[in-house]
């Protein structure tokens, strides 16, 4: 059973996960069953409707500046509901998929954070994320949790389309150049957790956290030059060209919720326990650039 099936990683998980048995994908907005993560009685009800095999939570209040100003729904969706989602996986022996964040680290330092590094959120949002990893470790549940980072896709809302847009109706761009991290495709995510989860079902023994992110590192004033010098090789129309965007510090741009500056995630655990190749984060992107614009 998947949840969230209709966003950026959800949407690709409908793919990847389909050749691996009898898929049920439930978003907010269905209705024979509950995929609303605020309904709680719902989902209950569900769960022990179906009682799946493999539960994928890849649902999540991911609104980072606003979770400041609401912060009860997003512990609600991102604490409350995979708390019940592990409780229910326990109860019936049944295997849960969740996604985290690089947001449950403080962003200090230069060093890609490791599964076993202490946490601190600097935000609301992580805050909630990290508590809803606690709570599923503390089910006891058979779980896998994939924290990852700087999520993008070919559809939904994200840096890359946002960067596009900007770069039609303006002609510099201010972005900032001191928070590092690698860009991760919601493609790369749900592949992992296809090829993870029959590995999972015959050798238990690898439940826990993972990191999982493309390979390599960049800033977001670096990966914004990336985008516009392919929009420029490819003669789209954007007004920005990659030497009118100005680098700015984070101290400069006023945001509701913090954001950690070290974003980077090692991945030797995941690459070796399930022994995937994580490919680098410029292969992803300009893949999924290539789709947007041969459409």
């Amino acid at each position: 059973m998947l949840f969230g099936k209709n966003g950026q990683v959800g949407w690709e998980l409908q793919r990847s996960l389909a050749p691996l048995g009898k898929l049920i994908a439930l978003d907010r907005r269905d209705l024979h069953y509950c995929g609303d993560l605020t309904n709680l009685a719902g989902m209950t009800h569900t769960l022990q409707a179906i009682r799946p095999d493999v539960i994928v939570n890849a649902a999540a209040y991911t609104a980072v500046d606003q979770a400041e100003n609401e912060p009860e729904l997003a512990f609600r969706i991102n604490t409350e509901a995979p708390e019940l989602l592990a409780q229910l996986a326990e109860q019936m022996g049944a295997w849960l998929i969740h996604y985290s964040t690089d947001y449950v680290f403080d962003g200090s330092g230069e060093r890609p954070w490791l599964e076993t590094d202490p946490t601190l959120p600097v935000n609301i949002y992580g805050q909630s994320k990290l508590r809803g990893e606690e709570s599923i470790r503390k089910s006891n549940c058979k779980h896998l949790i994939l924290r990852t980072s700087w999520v993008y896709a070919a559809r939904g809302k994200n840096f890359i389309r946002t960067i596009l847009r900007l770069a039609q109706e303006k002609e510099q761009l201010t972005i900032i150049d001191d928070q590092i991290g690698a860009p991760t495709g919601a493609e790369l995510l749900a592949d992992v957790t296809a090829q993870a989860i029959p590995q999972l079902l015959r050798h238990p023994e690898k439940s826990g956290i993972y990191h999982v992110t493309a390979n390599g590192e960049v800033s977001w004033c670096n990966y914004a030059q990336f985008l516009l010098n392919f929009a420029c090789e490819h003669n789209l129309l954007v007004k920005v060209r990659p030497s009118a965007v100005t680098p700015i510090h984070s101290k400069a741009f006023v945001t509701s919720a913090k954001r950690p500056l070290n974003s980077r995630l090692n991945t030797d655990k995941l690459r070796n326990t399930f022994n995937l190749y994580l490919p680098h984060w410029q292969t992803g992107v300009t893949r999924m650039l290539s789709e947007i614009y041969s459409q």
